[in-house]
């Protein structure tokens, strides 16, 4: 077996991804399956390194002491011994400031001979405008130096790439203050040069990366499409795939679109009304908390006597069964139209305005992952909006008007048993969800995720036309219930919610006050990062209970349907394709921010989802 390297604690050069530029690093841990470095840098950073990417800090030292003492080697006039010099070279790391101008002939001397030290720090771009020669010549003359002193000294250090993320500042530590105070005369008379906004770098690319992206525009729509016309059909048995196409005309109804037009707009006046908390979400990568207005539940609240007025004063709410599929269209159409505004509006927005997973640099995965992260009118947060109100309260309308639908067709006096259940866990489920409307601010969505077509469709389209599924099929196909079936179903889903409430309130707390006596009794393991892993309460027991309590929960669901045919099963299926996805994006995501530690996490907490299986 080969011997490593670097060893666990080794100080050490780490080249940064994407350019030339070294830094120093602490040695974290090696992986043998992969061959790579867990390496911290200083502001906390872990990535993994190639071992060529590495190098000692002694050989960077002894470069630097070579060039330093090279009396012969000249500079131009323009860099005197009081100036500051910027590069954005990887060389610059490992090299020596040296050289004189002709003004400052007593300092040359001195300073020729004298090893000077380097400090590396990035310009602030909004502050410290870049300084950069205009004398074409003159740069050629220092390229072609500093090339020859690199042959000289035997440096094989790789070219330098054009695509560095940030520019850099070269300090020397002992003439730091000099160098603020004694400008020189051609520095003072040049105008300060623009500092090309950076774009954050993107991570690896998910959900099949670009060409998944084009897969995912084209299914995602066939996907809700092949529900709704198959839940139509006397028998949905997936024997009878494909169903028919209806006509083309039938698609698009008008009244439909202005009935989803009018639900969007009731649902952002109850957003902007001055009721409710304004709750703080989490930092973002400039340090900035945005400001939300939490009113989901009186949004609700509101939603609801909004509709029973409508019922009593004769609005047949069977309309939406009945036109299931044009208001379908109708909401694909707007989810459509705003991720084409999003895309095209976040062209022009700062770079740390950006989510790291929509900045791709390709057109069509940009769109569909979502390139702003939190886009805003004003204080209206689009994001915010659409994930918790349209959606996920139309959801309990269209069941509100299924239970409707299902007593006029099936001629009952009251929704059946299994509609009656449906409803209820649904309803409990988006009310639980706006009562705790904060805790919506910590999750990957809000925090990570841009908005983009992904979640627009998500939210306006995929939530309140599929998670529908159970109470749509329950319309035309009823599936009579006994007292004790209703009793153990009920019993499941009450389980289910307190594992998912608990472990949710637990983590939400954690993260705003760790030191909050709810949760301060709770085990940790600390992180490189400063943040710190839950190894105890619910979440000692599996690495996401959360997501054990939502999968209690659909099966509540799905049971009142009877097992006669897949597809009221559809969303169970589905949450446990869609958790294992994100559970996966969740295990690479904090390998890589915690490194060790986290390989410490799962030793310590085995599986996953759920306990002794998965």
């Amino acid at each position: 077996m080969p011997s490593v390297k670097y060893q666990k604690g080794d100080k050490v050069m780490g080249r940064w991804p994407g350019s030339n530029l070294y830094y120093e690093v602490t040695v974290l841990a090696f992986d043998t399956n992969n061959q790579l470095y867990t390496v911290e840098y200083k502001d906390g950073t872990e990535l993994e390194l190639r071992e060529q990417d590495i190098k000692s800090v002694g050989g960077f030292q002894t470069r630097a002491r070579s060039r330093s003492r090279s009396p012969g080697r000249r500079r131009s006039r323009s860099r005197s011994p009081a100036r500051t010099t910027r590069r954005s070279s990887s060389r610059t790391v490992a090299v020596s400031a040296a050289g004189a101008g002709d003004g400052a002939t007593a300092l040359k001397n001195k300073k020729l001979m004298e090893t000077l030290e380097v400090k590396l720090t990035p310009v602030q771009q909004a502050k410290t405008p870049e300084n950069n020669s205009n004398n074409k010549h003159e740069k050629r003359e220092e390229n072609n130096a500093a090339n020859k002193a690199n042959e000289e000294s035997n440096s094989k250090q790789e070219t330098e790439t054009e695509k560095i993320q940030g520019r850099y500042n070269l300090r020397r530590r002992k003439d730091e203050g000099a160098a603020k105070t004694a400008p020189s005369v051609e520095q003072a008379e040049k105008e300060p040069a623009k500092v090309a906004p950076v774009a954050p770098l993107c991570p690896p690319l998910d959900f099949g990366g670009k060409i998944g992206a084009y897969f995912w525009l084209l299914f995602l729509p066939a996907w809700v499409l092949f529900l709704i016309l198959q839940v139509n059909l006397d028998d949905p048995s997936l024997a009878n795939f494909p169903p028919p196409l209806p006509p083309v005309e039938s698609f698009f109804d008008a009244h439909a679109l202005g009935f989803v037009v009018v639900w969007i707009l009731f649902q952002a006046v109850l957003y902007v009304l001055p009721v409710g908390k304004l709750s703080e979400g989490m930092p973002l990568r400039s340090g900035e908390k945005l400001k939300y207005r939490t009113n989901g539940f009186f949004a609700i609240v509101v939603s609801a006597v909004a509709v029973a007025a409508a019922v009593h004063l004769g609005l047949d709410l069977t309309y939406i069964h009945s036109h299931f599929l044009q208001l379908g269209v109708a909401s694909f159409i707007i989810s459509v139209l705003l991720s084409v505004y999003l895309y095209i509006r976040s062209r022009y927005v700062a770079p740390e305005k950006l989510a790291l997973g929509g900045n791709s640099g390709n057109v069509v995965y940009d769109f569909f992952k979502g390139h702003e992260l939190n886009p805003r009118i004003k204080n209206f947060d689009l994001k915010f909006f659409c994930e918790m109100r349209p959606g996920l309260i139309g959801w309990c309308l269209i069941n509100f008007a299924m239970a409707l639908a299902e007593m006029k067709l099936q001629n009952l006096n009251s929704p059946s048993y299994g509609m009656i259940l449906v409803n209820v866990f649904q309803l409990l489920y988006v009310v639980d969800g706006l009562w705790n409307e904060e805790a919506i601010l910590t999750t990957m969505d809000l925090m990570h995720d841009g908005f983009g077509f992904m979640l627009a469709f998500g939210d306006l389209v995929w939530v309140p036309f599929t998670y529908t599924m159970q109470a749509y099929y329950l319309v035309s196909h009823p599936n009579p219930l006994n007292i004790p079936g209703v009793m153990a179903i009920v019993l499941l889903k009450f389980i289910g919610f307190y594992i998912f409430r608990k472990s949710n309130s637990e983590k939400n707390a954690f993260r705003r006050n760790p030191s909050d006596p709810k949760v301060s009794y709770l085990k940790v393991i600390p992180t490189a990062s400063g943040k710190n892993l839950l190894v105890s309460g619910w979440w000692g027991v599996v690495r996401h209970p959360n997501y054990l309590g939502d999968l209690i929960m659909a099966l509540a669901w799905s049971l009142p349907c009877g097992i006669s045919h897949l597809l009221p099963w559809y969303y169970m299926i589905y949450f446990i394709i869609l958790l294992v996805h994100r559970d996966s994006r969740d295990m690479s995501e904090c390998r890589r921010k915690y490194g060790s530690a986290w390989d410490e996490y799962c030793r310590t907490v085995r599986y996953r989802i759920i306990p002794r299986v998965y």
